[in-house]
């Protein structure tokens, strides 16, 4: 299976069911205590089994995080490419990309972090699945490396928001604007 078009993959669907529970698991401990505390013992421990039998169906904490980081990059994609109440099809295409991408790194930040930090384990994601996620921002810029130069301004400007590293409570809104205006002034 791989990732293509614009379909949403389902990197989930070749697993059994009590492995998506243990994923899902994982990412409600992700979510409430972060990686470091999302230990296999743990995971077993909230789903009340022991933790050798979380093996039967996750192989490692390693492939726990593939799984995780595989559902995000599903997600982002899929929310890269669905409409955000209140969008309009005569908005800046750089700017609407933007909005969406910072909405949904928002909304779960230590699953955000936990697939952008650090090196991603591509040799075992889904095949396609890292292009396909990050298409939409080749689609609005139209060419490889101003996509890769604006996914590195929105993660850039992403992390400093969760981490509470931008300087007022004002900041986002204007320093979000001001790094769309830098690509859609580039354009023209």
């Amino acid at each position: 299976m791989s990732a293509t078009g614009d379909q949403a993959p389902d990197p989930l669907a070749q697993r059994t069911p009590r492995a998506r529970e243990i994923i899902a698991a994982a990412r409600r401990l992700l979510a409430s205590e972060g990686w470091e505390a999302t230990t296999m013992r743990t995971l077993a421990a909230d789903l009340g089994i022991r933790a050798p039998s979380l093996y039967h169906h996750v192989a490692s904490r390693d492939a726990l995080r593939v799984a995780l980081c595989e559902v995000a990059l599903a997600e982002m994609g899929t929310a890269l490419r669905q409409p955000l109440p209140g969008e309009g099809p005569n908005d800046d295409p750089v700017a609407v990309l933007l909005r969406r991408y910072r909405e949904r790194a928002l909304r779960e930040p230590e699953l955000y972090r936990l697939t952008t930090a650090g090196r991603l384990p591509r040799a075992e994601i889904l095949a396609g699945l890292e292009d396909w996620s990050g298409e939409p921002f080749l689609t609005v810029t139209g060419d490889p490396y101003r996509a890769q130069a604006l996914w590195a301004g929105a993660h850039g400007l992403v992390i400093l928001e969760i981490d509470g590293r931008l300087p007022t409570a004002e900041a986002p809104r204007p320093t979000w604007e001001a790094l769309g205006r830098a690509f859609a002034r580039a354009e023209r």
